[in-house]
């Protein structure tokens, strides 16, 4: 197959929403990194892929941890709720490995690095009940204090809004409608904007998960692990691969290999992240090689495995901004 690049086509067929996407959905899944200490911020400025040093109260920052080969061990939703205090979000399944291998980087920097997700309670909020909270809207990677607690917004799951919800335990649960977890875990996969978790953990450089095009990457900030590989793969044309949304008529796993139907032999991509379907089936973002979604047909585990429909993506891509 060429390499190529093949456009994220707006002919794909859209994802569409459920109707009763709206509510709020506990993420058990989830955990939180405390960086505490006066140089929290410096210290991450220098080890993840996003600006924190310029963060204002009314931010939030998606970004990666990545291995100086620029493959990623991490990512991250991350706020700065107080001076000398940085929250990183993310999956459960690495957070203690991550938290373990980031601190071995602190050196001589003020900054200590703990699990906090026993002291902070982490829920997802959708559709119109994220403005009845936040009392506005909030677009993407956009912070608002409502009370004890901190939302962020999050790119919204086939126009749909989302946020994160973190606050201390000990508040209360916002009083809106209860969203099944599924619902939630299937708006993450429609958002286009994949959480790393332990079966694809140093599979991706940040832009074959298109981390570029949804602020998770800042080309302007100083150096960090993997840093020469992300500028390399962005200004010099050597990224073949990206991500996708597919939907299948049976269930995917995060790892399973994606091949494409001139090719039985060798994989072209990943499943990345993956949810029951609101409407039946199952829709997943895979990462695969960009001149896969030229033509032909696309099949997940296998050859012959379970064909994969490409949909969509609720955002454009940097090379067509």
């Amino acid at each position: 197959m060429s390499e190529t690049l093949a456009p994220q086509a707006a002919s794909f067929p859209p994802v569409e929403p459920p109707a009763d996407f709206d509510g709020l959905a506990p993420l058990p899944h989830l955990g939180v990194i405390r960086v505490a200490g006066e140089d929290a911020v410096s210290f991450l400025q220098g080890q993840l892929t996003n600006d924190f040093a310029l963060l204002k109260p009314g931010e939030a920052r998606l970004a990666a941890f990545l291995s100086a080969k620029g493959r990623m061990q991490a990512s991250f939703i991350g706020l700065v709720p107080a001076a000398g205090e940085v929250l990183l979000v993310c999956s459960r399944d690495i957070l203690e490995t991550v938290r373990k291998r980031l601190s071995m980087f602190v050196l001589r920097a003020k900054a200590k690095l703990t699990d906090a997700s026993a002291e902070i309670a982490l829920y997802g909020v959708a559709g119109a009940s994220v403005a009845r909270l936040a009392g506005r809207d909030l677009p993407a990677w956009s912070r608002q204090d409502v009370g004890a607690a901190w939302m962020v917004g999050l790119p919204p799951a086939a126009g749909q809004a989302r946020a994160l919800w973190l606050a201390p335990v000990a508040e209360a649960a916002p009083a809106v409608p209860a969203l099944p977890e599924g619902l939630w875990a299937w708006g993450e996969v429609a958002s286009g904007v994949a959480t790393l978790t332990v079966p694809v953990v140093e599979a991706f450089v940040p832009q074959m998960l298109n981390y570029e095009s949804v602020g998770g990457i800042n080309f302007k900030k100083g150096c960090y692990p993997g840093q020469e590989v992300v500028a390399r793969s962005q200004f010099r044309g050597t990224l073949k691969r990206r991500a996708y949304l597919v939907h299948a008529d049976a269930p995917l796993a995060v790892g399973a290999e994606v091949f494409h139907s001139a090719d039985a032999e060798q994989p072209c991509g990943l499943v990345v992240q993956a949810a029951a379907a609101p409407r039946g089936g199952f829709d997943a973002i895979v990462s695969m090689q960009t001149s896969a979604a030229a033509g032909g047909t696309l099949h997940a585990g296998a050859a012959d495995g379970p064909v994969l429909s490409l949909r969509a993506l609720p955002y454009a891509l940097l090379e067509d901004i």
